[in-house]
């Protein structure tokens, strides 16, 4: 069994920053591609970043340039660094990631941006 643990939200304000972490229980190098979803109230959850086990990686257009998605294998960690936050960007977080047949979700962390 795989688990996925995510940490690092908060409250923040408008133009912050924050970094999310991923901890996983089992190396992430064995992991396909991994990605981290947000799902704001009453919206669908979407995908934001997304990370490939060679390190290519896509974003969504609402956070190019401002979301960064690595990948620490050594930690078994994924990251996403989060700058200029906006308002929109108030969500809770979600990583997940491929590992041999299953996909396995973490339980999400608050992220709040609000003056």
């Amino acid at each position: 069994q795989v688990q996925l643990v995510e940490s690092g939200g908060g409250s923040v304000q408008p133009g912050g920053s924050l970094r999310l972490s991923c901890a996983a229980s089992r190396s992430i190098f064995s992991f396909n591609a991994m990605n981290w979803y947000r799902q704001a109230p009453g919206k669908e959850r979407e995908l934001v970043a997304h990370i490939t086990s060679g390190g290519s990686t896509n974003y969504a257009a609402s956070v190019k340039g401002r979301f960064t998605i690595s990948r620490d294998n050594a930690k078994n960690t994924l990251y996403l660094q989060m700058n200029s936050l906006k308002p929109e960007d108030t969500a809770v977080y979600y990583c997940n990631g491929g590992y041999g047949l299953g996909v396995y979700w973490g339980q999400g962390t608050q992220v709040t941006v609000s003056s």
